[in-house]
Order: structure tokens, then C-alpha cells, then sequence
């Protein structure tokens, strides 16, 4: 449904990004997937189940935003 990704770039580090999307699942739920993790590497990832897509979009909001207070920007 939706997908929201930010990097962030350091300068004599690699770089990072994370990734928030929300999406229905198999069993027709919506979820909240986050994953983050060094460009080019292996990732860590997390979902996170919600009753509607109200709550879903909210939480994913909140994601958004404490990771753009972290240093993460879009693109």
C-alpha cells in the first residue's frame, strides 16, 4: 500500500537506511513493516500488526518521524 524509505549518510560511514510500509498480510490484517540496516548488508526487520488502517497509519507516522529526528531523510 504504502512504503516510506529514508537514508541516512554519514560521512566516513556507511550508509544507512530504514524503511516503513504498510500492507495487508495473508490473512487480510494490517501491518506495519519496519526495516533498517547499512546499505548493502543484512538487514533487520519487524512487523507489527493493527486493527485498522487508522492505528496502522498512525504508528507508521510515528516511525517516520523518529527516524527523521535520528538524521534519516527521504532519497
Amino acid at each position: 500500500m504504502a512504503v516510506c524509505i529514508l537514508y541516512r549518510r554519514a560521512q566516513k560511514r556507511r550508509p544507512r537506511y530504514y524503511r516503513v510500509e504498510i500492507a495487508y498480510n495473508l490473512f487480510n490484517e494490517i501491518s506495519v513493516l519496519r526495516e533498517w540496516g547499512v546499505s548493502g548488508g543484512k538487514g533487520r526487520a519487524l512487523i507489527s500488526i493493527y486493527g485498522n488502517l487508522r492505528e496502522a497509519s498512525t504508528a507508521a507516522d510515528s516511525f517516520r518521524n523518529r527516524a527523521m529526528k535520528r538524521g534519516y531523510a527521504r532519497g
